[in-house]
């Protein structure tokens, strides 16, 4: 008898499976099978994840350098992804209002698959999102993209008392952050790198992510915005 967790194990064939099942779902459910079944507007010249990754970069050089192209942001754009997407790259990032991804990587409608939540953590409601964004609609890579004086990871290293829901955050952000306790150098700072790594470490612990990235198909990687330059640099 075959003991290992089916979640630990998905076949090629397993993994058509499910995403032809999310489709399927989704035109039950009356999302429409245009929003699902991606056919146009990728950037032509992204075909690996390193290519995803290397597109990403030199938008936010682009950014940091005052020279924003401004593509695929006109209505031009907006009527060709109009009935069909397929982002090359996925975000999660956090819901600070000064981090959009979109404008800090110099891309535009249809080019990106954001998923945004203080202190860019990866719950499940935020893995099934980007599984979803990989699997279905194509995205190659993951940014986990933290930043600079992060208020979420302050919080959590200064272990405030906070009502409502917001406690859900700051357990959440929690593991990440005693890994760098002790360390030298800038706390904060600190505490949000580990706290990205522990994101992209449990995205990988996703079956789903974890098939597509062992079939060359899908990078996961972490970034750090820093607010002062607008710069974003690799963590991982």
């Amino acid at each position: 008898m075959n003991n290992q967790h089916p979640k630990n194990h998905l076949s090629r064939r397993n993994l058509l499976q499910i995403g032809t099942g999310v489709v399927s779902a989704g035109v039950a459910v009356g999302l429409g099978s245009n929003l699902l079944t991606p056919e146009t507007a990728t950037a032509k010249n992204v075909v690996t994840p390193d290519d995803a990754l290397k597109a990403l970069m030199e938008g936010n050089q682009r950014f940091t350098q005052q020279k924003r192209g401004y593509k695929n942001q006109g209505y031009a754009r907006l009527k060709e992804v109009a009935k069909g997407q397929k982002p090359f790259a996925s975000i999660l990032g956090c819901a600070d209002s000064r981090v959009p991804g979109e404008i800090v990587f110099d891309q535009g409608l249809g080019d990106l698959f954001v998923c945004r939540v203080a202190g860019n953590v990866a719950t499940p409601e935020e893995i099934g999102s980007l599984e979803f964004g990989s699997l279905v609609l194509g995205s190659k890579l993951i940014i986990v993209l933290g930043h600079e004086r992060c208020g979420a990871v302050d919080a959590t290293i200064k272990g405030a008392q906070v009502p409502g829901q917001i406690g859900s955050l700051l357990a959440a952000i929690k593991p990440g952050t005693d890994k760098a306790k002790g360390k030298p150098g800038d706390r904060l700072e600190n505490a949000a790198k580990a706290n990205i790594l522990e994101q992209v470490e449990k995205l990988k612990t996703s079956a789903v992510l974890a098939e597509l990235i062992n079939a060359n198909k899908l990078k996961i990687v972490g970034g750090y915005y820093d607010l002062d330059t607008g710069k974003v640099s690799l963590v991982s």
